[in-house]
């Protein structure tokens, strides 16, 4: 994979990019942003709402996947279940009566379940989550596949950590041209986050590490942490994904880097963050915007977030 030094270096992990203008014509803002509403069980309101992955059924359904994690203050039976529930206008979603995804049994994930991303594939479905072990702090990238959302069966580890890579996560996932298909996933790396590549014949794998795809860049917003975001593929002569980034004290905003067709080499990326989360008055307050899914309808791009990892919203946004 060749990438420009002038946007991200691959070879020393612990180079900082500055930032540069963007070298194609492309360009995102925010039209708008309003807020993604649930109905369902007891057992789900009780909890606060992050990583809301929405995609679009043939029959014109909004599906939603969705981390349901336990609220502040409350003890900490685990890091996260994972909710199904699907809407008419992808705006407000009824929950299905149980989670589609718990902790366990399995030691891979017995302390939650995080980060849905769903793949549709003919019969059924394909669920990339992650995996937290019983210590709440460790865990790997996982899956789980079934027929329909509240029938999906874990099928184990989707990409492992390693020395160099741990606490493999949040999956992102494309199929390109040559049939291939591309994963991209955050990692730990240096007390940070950082966001890794892998290629495989097929959307379970298996996986072969590619060269890292971009990296922080120094002076600027997400100077320290980097994370996945969906993929934006209505033109796919050039992706683009709506990544999240951080500095060291973990304020993320939502930006974006857009890549050439195989993936192989960044062809613009943002300045600014595209969009951040609502100010705090308390500065110890929780300060993040994540995005999780993005969805085109009739023209409309549709980004699916979570603010302060407890809500949930979409934002309209205008490519320019």
């Amino acid at each position: 994979m060749t990438v420009p030094d002038r946007t991200a270096a691959i070879a020393d992990p612990h180079r900082r990019d500055t930032v540069v203008a963007a070298t194609a014509p492309l360009d995102f803002n925010v039209k708008s942003i309003e807020p993604v509403t649930v109905v369902g069980p007891r057992a789900l309101m009780a909890r606060d709402l992050m990583s809301p992955y929405v995609w679009r059924e043939d029959d014109g359904r909004w599906g939603l996947m969705v981390r349901a994690t336990v609220r502040a203050g409350e003890p900490l039976t685990d890091t996260g279940q994972i909710w199904a529930g699907w809407s008419d206008d992808g705006a407000h979603f009824t929950m299905l009566d149980a989670p589609s995804l718990v902790p366990g049994p399995g030691d891979h994930d017995a302390g939650g379940v995080e980060d849905p991303t769903v793949v549709r594939e003919p019969g059924g479905y394909v669920v990339y989550y992650s995996g937290v072990l019983a210590d709440h702090a460790h865990g790997e990238l996982s899956y789980a596949t079934g027929p329909s959302l509240d029938r999906l069966t874990k099928s184990g580890v989707a990409l492992a950590s390693s020395k160099s890579e741990g606490n493999t996560k949040e999956a992102t996932v494309d199929r390109t041209a040559d049939g291939r298909w591309r994963l991209f996933y955050e990692y730990a790396a240096d007390a940070a986050s950082r966001i890794g590549l892998a290629v495989g014949p097929s959307v379970s794998g298996p996986w072969t590490e590619q060269p890292t795809p971009f990296m922080p860049r120094a002076d600027s917003w997400d100077d320290w942490h980097l994370s996945t975001g969906p993929l934006l593929t209505d033109d796919p002569a050039t992706p683009v994904m709506f990544y999240n980034g951080a500095t060291r004290d973990a304020r993320w905003r939502i930006g974006w880097v857009a890549f050439d067709a195989a993936y192989e080499r960044v062809v613009a990326r943002g300045i600014e963050p595209l969009l951040t989360p609502p100010p705090v008055a308390d500065r110890s307050a929780t300060d993040i915007a994540f995005a999780a899914s993005v969805v085109v309808e009739d023209g409309a791009i549709w980004l699916y977030h979570s603010l302060e990892d407890r809500r949930l919203a979409r934002a309209l946004i205008r490519r320019s």
